[in-house]
């Protein structure tokens, strides 16, 4: 069975989508990613989208949604949620089914940069280029063998790489 991960943000629009997308490309079926936000837009970016695409990964499926749809009976069982903002970090969690592992992995708003089309493709790749690198360490933990506390220390080194 895949190990199953919500990412979490305040919105759903861009940090949370892009993770989701990177950890179901980068998984290769060992993971199952979702995303979603404590109020979200009901929007994806269109950059998020466009740079997803751009770097290999695919976007089909991902939306905007609430984390309540995690949290209701019959929701998937999550083995890991990790905020990637510090909004969504402060907030009070709905209790996911599965007793998972929490973390959060600080990520700059890429949809709050200011410029050109161009400077604000620049940050959404900056922001995809630090949720690789942090997705590729979270892979290559030793889930089978560590226990949560062990695991829940591991994922904070890395959100704070």
């Amino acid at each position: 069975m895949p190990i199953s991960v919500l990412f979490v943000c305040t919105a759903n629009s861009a940090r949370s989508i892009m993770a989701e997308a990177v950890l179901n490309e980068l998984g290769g079926g060992r993971f199952r990613a979702f995303s979603a936000g404590s109020r979200p837009s009901g929007r994806v970016d269109p950059i998020a989208l466009e740079v997803l695409a751009k770097n290999g990964y695919g976007a089909q499926g991902l939306r905007s949604k609430s984390w309540q749809e995690f949290a209701r009976d019959g929701a998937e069982r999550l083995d890991f949620v990790i905020s990637v903002c510090d909004d969504a970090a402060g907030e009070d969690w709905p209790a996911f089914r599965g007793r998972p592992v929490s973390a959060h992995w600080h990520v700059p708003d890429p949809a709050a940069a200011p410029g050109s089309g161009a400077e604000r493709r620049a940050v959404f790749l900056d922001a995809l280029g630090t949720l690789r690198r942090r997705i590729q360490a979270f892979t290559s933990l030793p889930f089978e063998s560590v226990d949560k506390a062990a695991l829940r220390s591991q994922l904070r080194d890395i959100g704070q790489s």
